[in-house]
């Protein structure tokens, strides 16, 4: 698809975004034509599209894209990663922080990638513990290191704002694979996030 098409293509797509939520807004008791709500159902739209874009990239090829080789085999950890996400149930936000780690297996990758991988993943309709999973895959199998361990801490809105109510609950998910499985390697990316964790 080319750049003018791909551009009226996410015109179409906003303008049909936006006559949902003025739908929504009247359905719930507001006047969507009121002056304070009448600009609402457009920059609605145009939020759900940057909270979803995920959908559209993929993590792969950002990763791919910045590959090099190098004779090195330590851990490397990139830990508070922010992550902002919608929760698939509610489509309420869920947000919190990410810490990666993985071991080189003659390749290592721009640092800000992981970051972006994060992020990929990260806005599309989620539960944490498929993003969880989702992160430590692709990595896994793009880089194909030795090992990768991905941990996630965050707080749903939905437990929050609705239904249990709970404001200072957080849930943490985690995902190992290769040198992580073993304890003494999980164990020591564990001592190195924990300042960070609880």
């Amino acid at each position: 698809m080319s750049y003018h098409n791909f551009e009226e293509y996410n015109i179409k797509v906003t303008d049909k975004i936006r006559n949902q939520y003025s739908n929504i807004i009247n359905e719930v008791g507001e006047d969507a034509a009121r002056e304070g709500l009448v600009k609402t159902p457009e920059r609605a739209a145009k939020a759900m599209q940057f909270l979803t874009q995920g959908y559209q990239q993929d993590a792969a090829e950002i990763l791919k894209g910045a590959m090099f080789k190098e004779n090195y085999s330590e851990m490397v950890i990139v830990k508070n990663i922010e992550l902002y996400s919608l929760c698939e149930h509610h489509m309420l936000p869920f947000f919190g922080k990410a810490h990666i780690a993985y071991i080189p297996n003659g390749h290592i990758v721009g640092l800000s990638k992981l970051p972006r991988v994060v992020d990929v993943f990260a806005r599309r309709l989620q539960v944490q513990e498929r993003l969880t999973h989702n992160i430590l895959e692709c990595i896994n199998n793009t880089l194909k290191p030795q090992g990768v361990a991905v941990v996630i801490e965050a707080s749903h809105m939905c437990m929050m704002m609705r239904g249990v109510q709970k404001q200072n609950s957080v849930t943490t998910t985690s995902g190992f694979r290769g040198q992580f499985e073993k304890i003494e390697t999980r164990n020591e990316f564990l001592k190195l996030i924990s300042s960070d964790l609880g």
